[in-house]
């Protein structure tokens, strides 16, 4: 019975982060296609669920030429909604970081970061930056542990630029072709990248037990 209680949370969630994914990647089509692109990359690290990255690669796609401006945009909003996060987790830890990360059902893990940062300190945000995991409870939690805002944004900086400009290279070297690609698979790529992100969170459970 306690399987089953624990399976319908996790499809609720699943279904929530999907019409949030389809919702994200319907900018692309609107004339809107580059501020929401920077707004979703602000917000994303700081306590929105679901990344940049499939509007960045639509838009990209879209617009090869365009693709490193948008991984440009792309990195730029991540990087102060980092910011934001990190200031959340710096002077707002106990009356709102803490509700976002309890939010993700990471309260416990969160207090486990706090070696991770001592001993690895800048490195852990790269990482973060770089891979799937929640970035935003990284930023929030690097802001509660008070580690060097210099340390901090540099970090940022080449994980989120790293991540986003391949991404932008892709866009930019393959253009139409990797769009029909991407047309064509459209459905199943979608299910995997919600798997991928719901994966991510699951990630830093394990890991930080």
């Amino acid at each position: 019975m306690k399987r089953t209680d624990n399976v319908k949370p996790q499809r609720a969630q699943y279904r929530l982060l999907k019409k949030l994914y389809d919702w994200v990647l319907s900018w692309a089509n609107t004339p809107y296609g580059t501020p929401a692109l920077f707004i979703l990359s602000l917000v994303e690290s700081s306590f929105f669920p679901v990344p940049p990255d499939p509007l960045l690669l639509a838009l990209g796609i879209s617009k090869p030429k365009k693709a490193l401006w948008y991984a440009t945009v792309c990195t730029i909003g991540s990087v102060v909604g980092g910011i934001l996060g990190y200031c959340i987790g710096y002077f707002f830890i106990e009356s709102i970081g803490i509700k976002i990360i309890e939010l993700y059902g990471l309260k416990d893990q969160y207090i486990a970061m706090q070696s991770f940062y001592e001993e690895w300190n800048a490195l852990v945000v790269l990482v973060a930056g770089i891979s799937p995991i929640p970035y935003k409870v990284f930023t929030i939690a690097g802001g509660a542990f008070k580690i060097s805002i210099i340390t901090f944004i540099v970090a940022s900086l080449v994980g989120r630029g790293f991540r986003f400009y391949i991404e932008g290279l892709l866009a930019y070297k393959f253009g139409e072709s990797i769009k029909i690609f991407i047309d064509k698979y459209l459905a199943i790529i979608s299910w995997l990248f919600a798997i991928l992100l719901i994966g991510g969170f699951i990630l830093v459970r394990f890991a930080l037990q």
